[in-house]
């Protein structure tokens, strides 16, 4: 797909540093007013989007689907790139992970709260939630965060933060 044919009244959003592909694809979906389908109509990539949203990255994002995927969203592909895990480093797609201290700071989702050897929060030595600490909801893919909330119960992020527990 050329440029030419990505209509020029997209809205650009800015990915964030170490934020997931799932988060920003949410993202710039609700700021262009689009669904995931759509999305994966413009780049060409179909229902795989709808994969990566839910951090199922096999087989493994290739340089020309970051491509396509990049001039519809117009966002670098390497920036995409850093978006997705290093190769073999093993991603948990459930459940989703989340530190409420970090999100209330800066809120948008971050990838390495999703691998496999992420213990808890570094940066506030804090238990990542993997549920709604009040209603035991677990936290729907990155991509559907619009408001930051418990998808059930309506608690903010930012209120979890006082229910999240020390490493």
């Amino acid at each position: 797909m050329s440029l030419a044919e990505i209509p020029a009244w997209v809205f650009v959003v800015e990915p964030y540093a170490g934020e997931s592909l799932s988060h920003f694809l949410g993202r710039f979906r609700r700021a262009n007013y689009s669904t995931v389908n759509e999305l994966g109509e413009k780049s060409g990539l179909g229902a795989v989007l709808g994969r990566w949203e839910k951090f199922r990255f096999n087989p493994f994002p290739t340089q020309p689907q970051l491509e396509a995927l990049a001039a519809v969203v117009r966002v670098d592909a390497d920036r995409l790139q850093s978006m997705l895990p290093p190769q073999g480093v093993g991603m948990k797609h459930e459940p989703i992970r989340l530190c409420a201290t970090c999100y209330m700071e800066e809120p948008y989702h971050r990838l390495e709260w999703q691998f496999k050897t992420t213990r808890g929060c570094d940066r506030h030595q804090l238990r990542l939630l993997s549920e709604c600490p009040q209603c035991g909801a677990r936290f729907k893919i990155p991509a559907l965060w619009a408001e930051g909330i418990c998808q059930r119960c309506s608690l903010s992020f930012a209120e979890m933060a006082k229910l999240q527990k020390p490493l």
